[in-house]
């Protein structure tokens, strides 16, 4: 179907839904280099106008990616909850902005926005997303609540987890150990001790993964660590009993993105089942950590959609988070800024790409947190992930990651520092999660208002992880 719209007396035309979607994106390099981008801002306001206008069963009628030919299409098609959808089916795509908005301003507005998300697709959440301004898009995320459980409990009001993040580039233990002693002093794991291993051998990811559960257990830790290994070494290691807490995977929103990672949808449902027969959570079952990032389709080959026309990077990353949806888990992040600035080129770009990331997949129904990170040759720095962090703050994340001085030598790119969540959370009156602000405060780390408290490293009972002992 071909779409039209006049503004000052010229006529623009887009061919097709996907074509639609992509022209009424904000501004981003990787659409600039799909070749999809709008070529001026009128022509994005035109899109973005015949966006507004669209009935959101237009989402139901006419595929983004074909459906006999993508598996990922097929599961958001076959899992829709058209009864649910009967709600906001009258609705546009304008319409449901201001629906969304509205709901924001009640009281009951978790429940409002949380009885319909079983009735809406990826594709209707990220044509909204692209016609709400920065402010919509905090405000409205703000108003839902999406909680998971392990052994802390993730997405609870009023809090900010993080990923402490210790990655070496050799894997060192000791260095590791030092960077998880640094990071807990400051009150920074509670939604996992994650590490990036240096090789994806099975062997040497079930040493860390060993090393990890020693911490956890020697000092009572209520934790979930997680190696990121792929998801074929984890359910190996599964099979050999190793202390597996999160599964953790790579995804995206094609099945060609997620053949190029080695996976398909099948052997993600058997990795999360296997997970949690495990039966290691002590306050909830969720076992699955999943990580996104805008381009990662583009990067694969595997953007194409109707008529072989690109689709825009942002679509294709909340179609992501259909497949994690499937899968109930305890994590999910979009890697907002790592990819580079050939897909998101400066602050401005990444700032925005993090609203809209979260935005879509908290409204989607998931515990969603942000990798506040960009490249070294990206147009951004750290004011730039000062303000992101601020903003997803009051827009409620789940989680973000920080790790040692906000520089992660092994991947070479800049993340948030321990001190960064400090910061946000006394800024935001915003807390640990319950489970680890409770053990602080039993190690004397942290007060009643959840505060982490100056401890003289040399008197910390945790002093033992940097010796080594």
């Amino acid at each position: 179907m071909t779409y039209r719209q006049q503004i000052s007396g010229h006529t623009y035309q887009f061919d097709g839904l996907v074509d639609v979607l992509a022209k009424a994106t904000p501004l981003r390099s990787g659409d600039e280099l799909a070749g999809c981008a709008a070529e001026s801002d009128a022509e994005r306001a035109a899109a973005a106008w015949v966006l507004a206008d669209l009935p959101l069963s237009t989402f139901l009628d006419e595929a983004v990616v074909p459906y006999e030919t993508d598996d990922v299409t097929r599961l958001i098609i076959d899992s829709h909850d058209r009864q649910v959808f009967s709600q906001i089916s009258h609705l546009t795509v304008g319409g449901f902005r201001d629906w969304l908005l509205e709901a924001a301003t009640q009281d009951d507005s978790a429940e409002r926005i949380a009885a319909v998300a079983a009735g809406l697709t990826p594709e209707m959440v990220a044509a909204v997303s692209k016609i709400m301004r920065n402010q919509d898009l905090i405000a409205v995320a703000a108003a839902c609540t999406v909680s998971a459980a392990f052994r802390t409990s993730i997405g609870v009001p009023g809090t900010l987890a993080t990923r402490l993040q210790p990655n070496h580039p050799t894997d060192n233990p000791r260095g590791i150990a030092a960077a998880t002693l640094d990071g807990l002093l400051m009150g920074c794991g509670d939604a996992v001790i994650g590490i990036n291993p240096a090789t994806d051998s099975p062997q040497h990811t079930s040493d860390l993964l060993h090393l990890l559960d020693e911490i956890r257990q020697r000092f009572e830790i209520p934790m979930q660590s997680c190696v990121l290994s792929h998801v074929t070494t984890t359910m190996e290691l599964i099979d050999r009993g190793a202390p597996v807490d999160l599964v953790f995977q790579s995804i995206a929103g094609t099945e060609g993105a997620n053949t190029s990672f080695g996976i398909t949808l099948a052997m993600l449902t058997e990795a999360n089942e296997a997970g949690r027969s495990l039966g290691r959570g002590t306050v909830g079952d969720n076992v699955m950590y999943l990580e996104t990032g805008q381009g990662s389709a583009l990067s694969a080959g595997a953007h194409l959609g109707t008529g072989g026309r690109p689709v825009d990077q942002q679509t294709l990353e909340t179609r992501a988070y259909a497949v994690a949806r499937a899968l109930d888990p305890l994590l999910v992040n979009t890697v907002v800024g790592f990819i580079g600035p050939e897909y998101l080129y400066d602050g401005k770009q990444i700032i925005r790409a993090g609203l809209e990331d979260h935005f879509c997949g908290k409204l989607l129904g998931l515990p969603m947190g942000v990798d506040v990170c960009y490249t070294n040759h990206a147009e951004a720095d750290q004011d730039d992930m000062d303000t992101l962090l601020t903003l997803l703050g009051v827009a409620g994340a789940a989680f973000v990651i920080t790790v040692p001085g906000a520089d992660d030598v092994m991947l070479g790119y800049q993340s948030l520092a321990f001190h960064d969540a400090l910061y946000v959370r006394k800024a935001l009156g915003l807390r640990p999660a319950p489970e680890f602000e409770a053990w602080l405060a039993r190690l004397g780390m942290a007060d009643g208002e959840g505060r982490v408290l100056p401890v003289d490293p040399a008197g910390s009972p945790l002093l033992g992880l940097a010796s080594g002992q």
